[in-house]
């Protein structure tokens, strides 16, 4: 492979607006960061990019956020942050650049591919990077200066790709909304009864057709299960689930940590996965996990007391719920004691600030003094 990676340690900003020299690397000071995220819903890549968002602007960096006008993102951002929405994907690389110059951006961060084609075409000045959501892609990645690999089998699949790449696994969020959640009270479900749950994109890869009929296979009437999400999917999960009044696909939801709170098991049946937020929040609840080994979950979770099963596998699921649900397993079990320092905010953030730093001066970009310029207008 001709691309460069960086195993460099991170090094943290000492307080919000404050720098930290570190001997032969540059003093961190305030950055002006821009994310670009073209999307129309909330799932893991959204919640990444608002929370890395967040954690760079309490450090006192100038952070921006594109993406579509009205776009859900702008509930997960904090006041710190400042949303550009783009009307139209018409001639969205010019308005993209537009923005750049005009905010005097240093770093550029894509989020999906749209963002990743969009970026590519920002002025040489600035360190384009994205995260590898979802797998490197030469169409959407090969201009970009750098990549964040949040796995380390994805950095065995970059190719020919000649800029620069680092492991950064995700981490768990801040807990932004920790409401109390009466889920049984909504489905209205009797006392006793166990609550299997999953959260995501209702998106084929995501597997939940396979929970749905692993669910109907081996669960017990006094157990039900409850998918949140939204996406392509859902028609034909709710096909898939009809006349079994157990299984409820209510939609989105906006308090996934009160969601947690009312289950009995937490489920990630995805055929495919790079990490996996929604399993690390289940853990900070002291949920039991099931989830299939996926190159994400198989690695950072080899040695948590989770059950794996085989992707793609119904009847191996099936196995699995049955073994959680049987009573000795539920009845009077405490919460499940996760380790979940390695997953620390903190230290996820400090290491992408300090990825763009050895990518923007590796690439000859090194970054400038601050400027007190920046975009007013929040619509295009």
């Amino acid at each position: 492979m001709n691309n460069k990676t960086f195993t460099r340690p991170w090094r943290p900003l000492t307080a919000k607006g404050k720098t930290t020299a570190v001997s032969g690397h540059p003093t961190i000071r305030a950055l002006r960061i821009l994310h670009v995220l073209f999307s129309s819903k909330i799932a893991g890549s959204e919640r990444y990019c608002a929370d890395l968002a967040n954690g760079q602007a309490d450090l006192g960096h100038e952070v921006h956020v594109a993406g579509n006008y009205g776009a859900p993102i702008t509930s997960l951002l904090s006041k710190d942050v400042i949303f550009h929405g783009l009307r139209s994907p018409f001639l969205r690389g010019m308005k993209l650049r537009r923005l750049i110059t005009g905010a005097a951006i240093e770093i550029g961060h894509a989020h999906l591919g749209p963002a990743c084609r969009a970026l590519a075409s920002a002025p040489d000045h600035v360190t384009k990077i994205a995260t590898l959501h979802v797998g490197f892609k030469e169409r959407q990645h090969a201009r970009l200066d750098g990549v964040i690999c949040v796995n380390s089998t994805q950095i065995t699949r970059l190719g020919g790709y000649a800029g620069h790449a680092q492991v950064i696994s995700n981490w768990l969020p801040a807990n932004t909304n920790d409401s109390a959640l009466d889920l049984r009270s909504r489905l209205g479900l009797r006392p006793g009864i166990k609550i299997i749950g999953a959260v995501g994109r209702l998106h084929p890869s995501k597997g939940f057709d396979m929970l749905v009929s692993a669910f109907r296979k081996s669960a017990p009437d006094d157990a039900v299960l409850v998918i949140v999400g939204e996406g392509s999917h859902r028609a034909a999960l709710a096909k898939m689930a009809a006349g079994d009044s157990r299984i409820h696909l209510p939609g989105h939801c906006d308090n996934v940590t009160g969601f947690l709170g009312c289950l009995d098991v937490f489920v990630s049946p995805s055929r495919e996965e790079t990490f996996g937020l929604a399993i690390l929040e289940a853990m900070r609840e002291g949920l039991p996990v099931i989830t299939t080994a996926t190159e994400g979950p198989s690695e950072y979770l080899r040695h948590y007391p989770v059950t794996f099963v085989e992707p793609g596998s119904a009847d191996n699921l099936s196995r699995a719920l049955a073994d959680a649900l049987r009573p000795q397993r539920i009845v009077g079990a405490g919460s499940v004691v996760y380790d979940l320092s390695p997953f620390s905010r903190s230290t996820g953030v400090a290491n992408v600030l300090d990825f763009y730093l050895q990518v923007a001066n590796a690439a000859g970009k090194p970054v400038t003094a601050i400027s007190a310029r920046a975009m007013l207008t929040n619509a295009w």
